[in-house]
């Protein structure tokens, strides 16, 4: 009667529980449901924006300098912001961007434009605006163009007449603005009105008053306007005007035989001419139509390969959950879509590859829930299905969570240090990495505890793929290897590798690229194929014997110099086009060297940053010793890929700067799962050997590892196969990063932490060797048969 009584107690305490599991199952699917909902409607009503080297277009990074008279600090910069922008609008050029990096820098992106030529035209005359008294024609004495010895210039004119002209009488400074206007009464045509401020006022009628002492067509009643070295304007002033008088009230009046386009243009370079500082090149990028229309084709055939084939990954794998996440993979695709557009990021061809690289982030997730429930399920330890999912969800969150905050680390990092379009794929990678955790933690739990709940899948509890151990669990289970036993061997080798490819630093030098030497690099598109030895002849015997020629791609051609100037890369061009006819450039690359040795230094405080930020954050989160032991395997996986790159050839750039620092994010994500599985048996089992307990956490973190490691490779191979040809050296160092983070969360960090931990024990307790009940305990550290039962989770499942 008291069993009765009992069993009628405990009765409606379960209600309440199962209440609450199906209450946050149903906020858990309201919440997808308007996240998708919201991601829906912000994918048809508004578009991503395409960076330039997708869409077409050319890039270019102005510097402002300081004058002897004006800093060149965030407000004048913020102003000659304003007048860029109010040339580029004037030219009619499509959408451009025109926006303030930092105090001193300018980033305007210029689409359509294709010509670098062009667009210098457009932003290379951007130095102050003078005005200058005529002397008289230069031949007289002379002269030749440049500095004269009076303090003034001998320029050409207009018409190629080169003048003497006297020190600058006013500045841009001075003007207030300029119209093309038509007369339409007088029949005098087009001409230009210029409007000065008040002091511009009385030097302009000071010049003028001049000028005006000298008879009509001598060349020194002429008024000289310059701008950036050369005379756009030298008209001669009216004979109306008296000797002293000059022209005031402030504004004047050009006229000539202008047309409509001739009046635009030089009230364009007289108005926008007037900036605060002078302005630099310091980065400039030339990306053509054609190639961008190749670049997006190619990288959305790998991202719908690579999703394909590793759904039919993951589904073989895990079946209906397998399944069910790749609806979930699809969700994250469009989740991710949505919010680079209601972020109003710039989609890249670097950013277009971590979208797809963080669709092996979201399998990973995945794979870490299924083989923890698989886990709970062989364990007996929850009645069904729909239960083992639940804990298994519950107990991988801890992992997952770390794992991706790590990679978020990564992409910040890249965000806030890189530039260009490497900075597209911090963006786009940080948001792919939180789009993923939401279709994994929440659309495929709502998904799969749904599927699990219906009653022919409780019948046939097979079909969902976590009934079973799987293939790999089965394999560790029947030989059981302690691989942990002389974790110092395991370090040796891993010496041994780490010395052998970082030994191609020392021998074979770093190929840095130009992001960090400076200069410029030109990618040619060749009717013929041109060989590239024979073209580094031709451009030997055209006075550029440093040049580095390379084919790229299917008969391209890739020349990498020095610092080149416009006329200088028209040579180049015309070499190339000599020998492989027909030629087209599509791609156009100049960095400054002043910003080269900024980008060298940003990439290495990045390294530094991001290699403390793990340490710092796994310390936090774990103990210093998990993270010491993981940050080493950091630094031995980052000079491993460096080293690999050395030998092979491959270029240093912002590129690969991108990869490493997603090596160093997402590597890192095999030893935090396995961390945490040590932090957790270190729990359960505080008297057995630390030495067995990372064993069995490898043991059991082994199936994910392999599982994930297979997604990724699908992922990256995809990438290095059908992507873009820039983008095969980013999979590559993707590839490598991969496999070398593997290897190294096994074989690297966990020996290295279990030498820690010996190192730091008691005497007599060295690598936390104890017996504890029901544990006991070789000399070796090898547990004594019977020991399985203490691991219920690796126990395999009846019938599986």
């Amino acid at each position: 009667m008291n069993r009765s009584r009992s069993r009628t107690r405990t009765r409606p305490r379960t209600r309440p529980r199962t209440r609450s599991r199906s209450g946050g199952s149903r906020v858990r699917a309201l919440l997808a449901l308007a996240v998708l909902a919201a991601s829906v409607a912000i994918a048809l009503t508004t578009p991503v924006r395409l960076g330039l080297d997708l869409r077409g277009g050319t890039q270019i990074v102005l510097e402002t300098k300081s004058t002897a008279t004006t800093e060149a600090d965030r407000e004048a910069t913020d102003r000659t912001v304003e007048v860029l922008r109010g040339r580029i609008d004037a030219l009619g050029v499509a959408e451009p961007t025109i926006v303030r990096s930092g105090d001193n820098r300018v980033v305007v992106e210029l689409p359509g434009v294709q010509d670098p030529k062009q667009a210098a035209d457009v932003l290379g005359r951007t130095a102050q605006l003078t005005v200058h008294p005529v002397l008289g024609p230069a031949g007289e004495n002379g002269d030749e163009a440049g500095e004269s010895g009076d303090g003034g210039r001998v320029l050409p004119d207009e018409s190629g007449q080169s003048l003497r002209l006297a020190a600058a009488g006013l500045t841009g400074q001075d003007v207030k603005g300029a119209d093309a206007l038509f007369d339409q009464q007088n029949g005098a045509g087009w001409h230009v009105t210029v409007d000065f401020k008040d002091a511009g006022s009385d030097r302009w009628a000071q010049v003028t008053g001049e000028a005006a002492c000298h008879p009509a067509g001598d060349p020194q009643r002429r008024v000289a306007i310059v701008l950036d070295e050369k005379i756009i304007s030298s008209p001669q002033v009216d004979p109306s005007v008296a000797c002293g008088a000059g022209i005031s009230g402030g504004s004047t009046q050009i006229t000539g035989s202008f047309d409509d386009a001739e009046a635009r243009e030089l009230a364009l370079l007289i108005k926008g001419g007037a900036l605060p500082v002078p302005v630099e090149t310091v980065e400039q990028r030339t990306i053509g139509a054609t190639l961008g229309d190749e670049a997006i084709s190619a990288g959305a055939w790998a991202a719908v390969i690579g999703t394909a084939l590793t759904a039919l990954f993951i589904t073989v794998v895990y079946r209906l959950m397998g399944a069910l996440a790749t609806v979930a993979l699809l969700c994250y695709g469009l989740i991710s879509y949505a919010g680079l557009a209601a972020l109003g990021a710039t989609l890249t061809l670097p950013g277009l590859a971590g979208f797809v690289l963080a669709i092996g982030m979201a399998v990973d997730a995945n794979v870490l829930v299924f083989e923890r429930a698989r886990e709970e399920q062989a364990a007996r330890t929850r009645p069904s299905t729909r239960a083992a999912l639940t804990e298994g969800f519950r107990s991988a969150f801890s992992a997952i969570a770390d794992s991706n905050i790590t990679t978020l680390i990564a992409a910040a990092l890249l965000f806030f240090l890189a530039s260009g379009p490497v900075k597209g794929f911090g963006v786009t990678l940080g948001i792919g990495v939180l789009a993923s955790m939401v279709s994994a933690l929440v659309i495929t739990r709502v998904l799969a505890e749904f599927a699990a709940s219906r009653p022919a899948v409780y019948r046939r509890p097979r079909i969902t793929g976590i009934a079973g151990t799987g293939p790999v669990r089965d394999a560790l289970l029947r030989r059981n290897p302690f691989l942990m036993r002389r974790p110092r061997r395991w370090l040796a080798a891993s010496l041994v590798v780490l010395v052998v490819a970082g030994s191609g630093v020392l021998v074979r030098g770093l190929n840095f690229g130009i992001e960090f030497t400076g200069g410029r690099l030109i990618e040619y598109s060749t009717t013929t194929q041109v060989d590239p030895d024979r073209a580094r002849d031709a451009l030997a015997d055209a006075g550029f014997p440093r040049a580095v020629v390379q084919s790229s791609g299917d008969g391209d051609l890739t020349v990498r110099t020095e610092e080149l100037t416009d006329a200088e890369a028209a040579t180049v061009t015309e070499t190339v086009a000599g020998m492989g006819g027909d030629t087209e450039k599509v791609r156009d690359e100049l960095i400054g060297p002043s910003l080269g040795e900024e980008l060298r230094r940003d990439a290495l405080i990045a390294l530094g940053l991001a290699l403390g930020a793990q340490l710092l954050y796994l310390a936090a989160r774990f103990r210093l010793l998990f993270g010491t032991a993981a940050v080493s395997a950091l630094a031995h996986d980052v000079i491993i890929l460096v080293g690999v790159f050395a030998w092979l050839g491959k270029p240093i750039d912002g590129v690969f700067l991108a990869a490493l620092l997603t090596v160093i994010g997402y590597s890192v994500n095999d030893s935090v799962v396995l961390f945490d599985r040590v932090r957790e048996l270190l729990g359960r089992e505080r008297k057995t050997p630390f030495a067995r307990l990372t064993n069995d956490a490898i043991l059991q973190t082994l199936p994910r590892t392999v599982n994930t490691g297979m997604g990724a490779i699908l992922i990256l191979a995809s990438l290095a196969v059908l992507a873009d040809d820039s983008l095969t050296d980013f999979a590559l160092a993707l590839l490598i990063g991969v496999i070398v983070g593997t290897y190294s969360s096994v074989f690297t960090a966990s020996p290295l932490a279990v030498e820690l931990h010996g190192r730091g024990s008691r005497p007599g307790r060295r690598g936390g060797r104890g017996s504890g009940k029901g544990a006991r305990s070789r000399p070796d550290g090898k547990r004594m048969p019977g020991s399985r039962t203490e691991r219920p989770e690796a126990a395999p499942a009846k019938g599986s």
